[in-house]
């Protein structure tokens, strides 16, 4: 399990928004058909980079959800939009939300519900 120190950041928080972070484009994760999203984001405050990986279903209603945690710049050449995942779910705690969850964000870990 990868540790992430909580600084007290604006950026920790689930409810914290796009407008407070740098966004670039990751690429797309197309296991199992999924599609996602999965993009790099830094913390205009604390300056710390954050993956960030959306998925919504087309087909089915109030699908979508998103996950993003904190990666280390040590970790970061080393995550791509296939193993996005598996990086989330090795953190001890990451932010998650979406229309699937009917929430704007909250605090979890363990595996990710990816897959429709």
């Amino acid at each position: 399990m990868i540790k992430i120190q909580k600084l007290g950041c604006a950026c920790e928080k689930p409810t914290s928004t796009y407008t407070e972070f740098r966004s670039s484009e990751l690429g797309i994760d197309r296991t199992n058909g999924r599609h996602a999203e999965v993009s790099i984001q830094q913390c205009k405050l604390c300056q710390r980079i954050w993956i960030n990986y959306l998925v919504e279903y087309e087909h089915y209603s109030k699908s979508g959800r998103w996950y993003k945690g904190i990666v280390s710049k040590k970790d970061r050449p080393q995550i791509t939009p296939e193993n996005a995942v598996e990086y989330l779910e090795n953190l001890d705690w990451y932010v998650y939300g979406g229309s699937y969850f009917d929430s704007a964000g909250m605090i979890g870990q363990g595996k990710l519900n990816v897959d429709s």
